[in-house]
């Protein structure tokens, strides 16, 4: 109020006197946030009851986030923001993963560079070191989480080796062992010669590869394999039952002379036998074959291996003991050759090669080895059935029958890893210490406990642990119900089940799959309700993002050059779930100047605006602008609601700048530009006046409701423009209140 009485101009604060700058801002708006007490749904308002709860896909502890990360953090973060302030009581709860294999593989790396390895190391050291790393990356990669905006609930962060962790997944083993899901047993797995484990289905990849292909002679046949150096674990040869032309063979044995001597082989006949592929003969060697270890279980015969866990030919192969596979292979074949049984090679025969997903470089050796295998049929029938009745909806339908396709496909599951790093396996082995005369029939078994086991329940004899720890995949697949506490926890007893996973479509079959199967079967409820699954970030010529490219965006320096806000929407405007995106550096700047348009927007509403004003009678024609503003909410909501978020943010972004800032805003200039008459008493221009007051507080009307509907794209710059208004519902953005109340 001025001295004389007449009421003052507006003016913007201080801050809008220079560009937004979110370097500076970021920082403190998060303190600001963390300080409330928000992020924890025991602390927001007493409104906010019903749970809506997202369990944070724990990213690995091993490495900085990319910009796949920033994209999970950009979208939960954007429904937990809106369902905050739609008065749900919301838990998103973060974590990290210790990522077992994955995380070895980076230490592995390291000591590598370090001239170190970890053969040469302790186990105990080992695990120890890595143990350190790991912690070490975590509480960066925390940090990284809390630059991108992350309004997740620190104080129930979660870590995968957490003890909590560790029992739940202890009870689960326990309880499928006990309930005949899980065995132990000797079955094909595929073996890492490089890393000394054995990896499931879910760590492999098929890459198309050119080999030779060689035809053999095989006493009375002719026969085609690309790897002559297995032959020394043959055990048959097959043929196919329908096969006119070898069915006088079938049940009969045939000898030849091999390289390192005589060979007896059997002839079986099996449908496994594909009549087009070379002479319609193969040779069944299922020690080092998944395929042929099934033929040989069907038909009883002998499991020879030839091949040690380092990739060489054991001392069954005579002058070729000792040779790695690639030297054995030639050798054999120039052998063969000499001998007479090399009849042909097909030098360019392209086949499917199986290897280690983390590199195509280790091409995994099928070995049969003793490991722990969960049965999957019965658990897959439990997960088809909740998708099947409408537990769990998948957010986009092409996901829905890709789920349904993989659940027909899933084999019984390794889940036992030869590594150090990861959850110990809690079984024990009787060694029969107490004497023959003591040993009790059980002896034989595992000794399955969530406790330590001190010696054998059974004879009292010694015991020792299984050296092996679970696939990662194992423990992940319980995240839901194990970080809320499982089964007696007040966190489980609100926030479960959950109500969406949001993650990358790419793990749908590693993880997700997981967790609804085992979050039945130990829980009895679905894990979450929604599943909304994203696609993977490419560059703006839509290929794959990679370091040997150049073409690689970190997440990270776009927030510092561009600002958090810029990112989140370039990241979620064009980007349908289940989709590929593209992303590039000039799209980000572009979303930088919507920022910058968002802030100017603000400094005018605010430099035109009192707080008296805002009491002011709106005028029809204002009324109406302000009922248009309100209809687009209404329609945001919707999007929001049936997760088309990318048409919101594209929405919000038209609206304000296209109509709020372009069209809105320069007529209100021509409202506004005489002089100061806003504040001139109604007897100069009665009519002008009240207009310029209605046009005011529309102006602050819209830009409230604006910053609203923009806080969960655009939380950093909507919340440092709000701190500043004069008149608000709440102190903080973060809680303020949906302009759309209904339908909860």
């Amino acid at each position: 109020m001025a001295s004389n009485g007449e009421e003052t101009r507006g003016s913007a604060p201080e801050i809008f006197l220079k560009p937004y700058n979110p370097t500076e801002a970021e920082p403190d708006i998060y303190a600001l946030w963390e300080k409330s007490g928000y992020f924890n749904p025991d602390n927001l308002p007493k409104e906010h009851q019903d749970p809506y709860t997202i369990i944070m896909p724990p990213p690995n502890a091993n490495g900085s986030l990319h910009v796949g990360h920033a994209l999970f953090v950009t979208l939960q973060d954007l429904l937990i923001r809106y369902k905050r302030m739609r008065g749900f009581k919301t838990l998103w709860l973060p974590g990290a993963d210790h990522a077992g294999f994955e995380t070895q593989i980076v230490f592995e790396k390291k000591l590598e560079k370090e001239g170190r390895s970890r053969f040469k190391m302790q186990r105990e050291e080992f695990y120890k070191e890595t143990l350190a790393f790991t912690l070490e990356n975590k509480k960066f990669m925390e940090g990284q989480l809390r630059q991108l905006g992350a309004s997740c609930d620190w104080s129930r962060n979660t870590f995968t080796l957490d003890p909590k962790i560790i029992s739940t997944v202890y009870g689960t083993f326990k309880k499928m062992y006990d309930d005949g899901l899980i065995v132990r047993g000797s079955r094909p797995v595929h073996w890492s010669t490089k890393y000394q484990t054995s990896l499931s289905d879910l760590e492999t990849k098929t890459v198309e590869r050119q080999d030779p292909l060689y035809y053999l002679k095989y006493g009375p046949f002719v026969l085609a394999t690309v790897r002559p150096e297995t032959k020394f674990g043959d055990t048959a040869v097959a043929v196919n039952p329908r096969d006119e032309r070898y069915k006088e063979w079938v049940g009969k044995e045939i000898e030849f002379e091999g390289l390192i001597g005589p060979v007896k082989l059997k002839v079986i006949a099996d449908e496994y036998v594909d009549m087009e592929f070379g002479t319609g003969v193969v040779k069944i060697t299922p020690a080092h074959d998944p395929n042929d270890f099934a033929v040989a279980q069907r038909h009883d015969l002998p499991i020879v291996e030839v091949i040690d866990q380092f990739g060489r030919l054991n001392e069954k192969c005579g002058k070729y003991a000792g040779m790695k596979i690639l030297e054995a292979r030639a050798a054999t074949a120039r052998d063969l050759e000499e001998k007479g049984m090399l009849v042909k090679v097909d030098e360019n025969y392209t086949h499917n090669v199986l290897v280690n997903y983390k590199s195509e470089h280790d091409i995994l050796e099928p070995r049969v080895l003793p490991q722990w295998f969960v049965k999957i049929k019965p658990l897959a029938d439990l997960a088809r059935k909740a998708v099947e009745d409408g537990r769990i909806t998948f957010v986009s339908e092409q996901y829905r029958k890709i789920y349904f396709n993989w659940l027909d496909q899933l084999r019984d599951w390794n889940i036992s890893r030869q590594i150090v790093w990861g959850i110990p396996i809690p079984a024990w082995f009787c060694e029969y210490s107490g004497g023959l005369d003591r040993l009790h029939a059980k002896c034989s078994e595992p000794i399955v406990s969530t406790e330590p086991v001190e010696k054998c329940p059974h004879c009292g004899g010694i015991v020792s642990r299984d050296p092996d720890t679970f696939d990662t995949w194992f423990s992940s697949g319980q995240w839901p119900f194990a970080t809320l506490g499982y089964p007696d926890s007040p966190d489980f007893k609100a926030f479960y089940p959950t109500s969406v996973m949001e993650t990358g479509y790419d793990i749908l079959f590693f993880w997700v799959m997981r967790m609804i199967m085992l979050g039945l079967y130990r829980t009895g409820e679905v894990p979450f309700k929604d599943v909304y699954l994203h696609g993977l970030v490419r560059d703006a010529q839509r290929q794959k993002m990679s370091k040997s490219k150049g073409n690689v965006i970190n997440p990270l320096q776009m927030t510092e050059t561009y600002g958090t806000d810029a990112l989140r929407m370039a990241l979620l405007v064009g980007n349908t779930p289940g989709m590929d995106m593209a992303l590039s550096e000039q799209k980000i700047k572009a979303y930088k100047l919507f920022s910058n348009k968002l802030w100017n927007v603000a400094r005018f509403v605010l430099e035109s605006v009192n707080e008296s004003d805002l009491d002011a009678k709106m005028s029809d024609a204002d009324t109406a602008l302000l009922d248009e503003a309100k209809a687009l909410a209404e329609d945001v909501t919707k999007d929001m609601e049936n997760y088309r978020l990318y048409i919101a943010a594209e929405k919000l972004y038209h609206f304000v700048w296209d109509r709020f800032a372009s069209e809105i805003l320069e007529e209100s200039k021509n409202i506004f530009k005489d002089g100061d008459p806003i504040r001139e008493p109604s007897t100069s221009n009665g009519a002008g006046a009240a207009a310029k007051l209605s046009r005011a507080r529309l102006l602050y009307e819209i830009l409230s409701l604006s910053l609203k509907l923009i806080h969960p794209f655009m939380p950093f710059v909507t919340e440092a423009i709000w701190q500043k208004l004069p008149k608000k519902d709440t102190d903080i953005l973060m809680v303020a209140r949906w302009p759309v109340h209904e339908n909860k």
